[in-house]
């Protein structure tokens, strides 16, 4: 699979070590609050175990799905809620998990969709952020790494449901996706 790749672009040793400084950060700002983590089914699964597994702090976990993408790599721009949380969050701090802010719209959606829901806090923890490849405005609380508005994959992220095994994450070569 590393030949479909023009390059890595995280380590698995940068991305282990970011992630265990976000986990460090939300310990200490959730310390006593019992936050819901809930993370964006599927590109956030192993950003989210690895960042919740050992945190040190009381937490419940939950998962939501949402999706503007299919099988493209370019967002349709219409977020399709596949799966809501499944637990009350009403008055529960609730910090939401995900593998990359790009265009904004599923997280902006997210945050319309959870605010309904009457949470005492709504936080928003993600790997990646691609501010180049942004269509609405929204920033992100915790961010592990800013990137360049390239196709990556890899740690959770996919084309076509690929890839999401990988370690590392890489830049996917044009000729994969544009076949």
């Amino acid at each position: 699979m590393r030949r479909d790749l023009e390059r890595v672009l995280l380590t698995k040793e940068e991305i282990q070590s970011r992630v265990a400084q976000l986990r460090a950060q939300l310990a200490r700002d959730y310390d006593g609050k019992d936050p819901v983590f809930l993370g964006v089914l599927k590109g956030a699964v192993p950003f989210f175990k690895d960042l919740t597994s050992e945190i040190p702090i009381r937490c419940s976990y939950d998962f939501i799905y949402a999706s503007s993408y299919g099988a493209g790599v370019q967002s349709s721009g219409q977020v399709h809620l596949l799966k809501d949380a499944s637990m009350e969050l009403r008055g529960r701090h609730v910090v939401v998990v995900e593998d990359i802010l790009d265009t904004g719209y599923t997280l902006d959606f997210l945050q319309k969709h959870l605010l309904q829901k009457k949470p005492a806090s709504l936080r928003f923890c993600i790997l990646l952020d691609k501010p180049k490849g942004r269509k609405v405005a929204f920033k992100a609380d915790y961010v592990g790494f800013t990137i360049p508005n390239e196709f990556v994959v890899g740690y959770g992220l996919d084309y076509n449901e690929a890839y999401r095994n990988l370690p590392y994450v890489g830049v996917l070569k044009s000729e994969i996706y544009s076949k």
